[in-house]
């Protein structure tokens, strides 16, 4: 018996060691990839990274983050066709890019959740139900409303102006 189990043994080893022999071809793409990893190694070993110490723009865009996260008192203009600035309303922030989404766009589906059976990502609906574009013009923006002077969401694009009070010159 032990005979028999070792000879299964060493043909599936040999089995194996042949299928191995037998090398898949790389695609074009693969080889691409890595002569260009490779171009790219030699770039930094001859040039060397960027002597970066004070990581000033890093520095800076902690600071707007952090800024953005604070309700600052603000100003909303818009420009016209003609480079003429017209003031919408005071205030709070700095806008919010209509495309933001609150959860992730996309999501990805396993198994049998897809008729090819195998991994893609697949559109998610925000938690309102709705699906936002990848992106839009317009910019969601918190203005103070004149008569309560309370911030109020108001929706801005280039053509458009959606206000709940009335916005003029």
């Amino acid at each position: 018996m032990k005979f028999i189990t070792s000879t299964i043994m060493a043909l599936a080893t040999a089995s194996l060691l042949v299928a191995c022999g037998q090398a898949i071809q790389p695609t074009s793409t693969q080889i691409e990839r890595k002569k260009q990893e490779e171009l790219s190694l030699q770039g930094v070993q001859q040039v060397g990274m960027p002597a970066i110490v004070n990581f000033a723009e890093k520095r800076m865009m902690k600071d707007i983050l952090e800024l953005r996260d604070r309700s600052v008192a603000t100003t909303t203009y818009i420009m016209d066709m003609n480079g003429k600035m017209h003031k919408v309303c005071d205030s709070v922030g700095f806008g919010l890019p209509y495309a933001t989404q609150y959860t992730n766009p996309q999501r990805v589906a396993r198994g049998n959740e897809t008729p090819e059976h195998g991994n893609v990502t697949l559109p998610q609906a925000d938690p309102n139900g709705l699906y936002s574009p990848a992106s839009a013009d317009g910019t969601w923006v918190q203005c103070v409303d004149p008569k309560t002077k309370k911030a109020t969401v108001v929706y801005i694009e280039p053509r458009i102006i959606v206000s709940p009070f009335p916005i003029g010159e």
